[in-house]
């Protein structure tokens, strides 16, 4: 599944520095971690929903998730200071691209409906953020062994300082942006 480093390598490299002018490779900007959250507000009421969700992401990517904690009380919500909230995953190297694949080629278009992802969703400072409905959109996900629809947060950190920089190297890895 190197296909997307690959590509990133000979195709994107070149078209960039082409169209910013970057005087050295080194310049282009370039993808560098991609973080999947999964937000949970039933975890008081039904405990099992935050392993069965660990196992959903572990599955989807392949690496083990971490256990995201409430930062602090809030009433309205019936959340306590350290409750456990969800799970994140961060990805790096050879599995962020074989996930950034996946996404784009095999799981996006599987999505009912679909036209494309929306291209206002970036941070100012070149990141990309996204979210998804349901998890069984990929295809590790077995539609029978699902206890609830789940969606998640995915976020494409990379180092382009601007907005324009990061939508033209996520298009040219082959993001699906609609018009």
């Amino acid at each position: 599944m190197e296909v997307l480093r690959e590509q990133y390598e000979k195709e994107v490299v070149p078209a960039l520095m082409k169209k910013f002018g970057y005087k050295s490779k080194m310049q282009v900007p370039k993808l560098d971690k991609i973080v999947i959250n999964i937000g949970l507000g039933d975890t008081r009421e039904n405990p099992k929903s935050l392993e069965n969700a660990m196992n959903d992401l572990t599955q989807i990517t392949g690496q083990r998730p971490i256990v995201t904690k409430a930062k602090k009380s809030i009433a309205a919500f019936k959340i306590r200071e350290g409750a456990d909230i969800g799970c994140k995953v961060t990805l790096r190297s050879d599995k962020m691209y074989d996930f950034a694949y996946k996404l784009m080629n095999t799981a996006l278009p599987r999505v009912r409906d679909f036209r494309g992802v929306s291209s206002n969703s970036f941070d100012g400072r070149g990141n990309y953020s996204m979210g998804i409905k349901e998890q069984l959109i990929f295809p590790e996900i077995e539609y029978d062994k699902v206890d609830k629809l789940r969606g998640m947060d995915i976020i494409f950190v990379t180092t382009a300082k601007t907005d324009e920089e990061a939508r033209e190297l996520l298009k040219l890895l082959g993001m699906p942006f609609h018009a």
